[in-house]
């Protein structure tokens, strides 16, 4: 076990921070995913652009959150195809399941991930209709 000798914390994970994720993590306090044994739990995206706006469109959204989730899985050395299991948070939820579904496909293949869907009355980022979660396998097997 080694010991982040800044905080005291014991260090049994590894966090995983994209260049282009770097500014956001940092002021807000949190790692965009966690490396710990075989698996990279990613926080949650929401669907803000790359200037932080969240835009009204719900497909941009999606694919706002998407591309984050993609640049943290490149980040880890991983691809879509490593993700065992999505949670995934709606406002409004059967107002844009299907648009939802149909590009949350364009990333995923068989086998699919586990993927539970859920509707809220809100989320913490003002503005967001949704936000994914993921937790992905490093083993190339599994």
């Amino acid at each position: 076990m080694v010991l982040d000798s800044s905080q005291g914390c014991p260090m049994t994970k590894r966090a995983i921070i994209p260049p282009e994720l770097r500014a956001a993590a940092e002021q807000s306090k949190m790692s965009p995913a966690i490396v710990s044994g075989e698996h990279v739990f990613l926080t949650g995206a929401t669907g803000g652009d790359a200037h932080g706006r969240m835009p009204d469109d719900p497909e941009a959204q999606f694919r706002n959150a998407f591309r984050k989730i993609g640049l943290v899985l490149e980040a880890a050395g991983l691809t879509f195809q490593s993700v065992v299991e999505m949670t995934t948070y709606h406002v409004g939820l059967r107002e844009h399941f299907e648009l939802f579904d149909a590009i949350r496909l364009e990333h995923v293949c068989e086998p699919y991930p586990a993927w539970t869907a859920v509707e809220v009355a809100c989320l913490r980022r003002e503005g967001a209709i949704v936000e994914i979660c993921i937790i992905a396998s490093t083993d190339p097997d599994g």
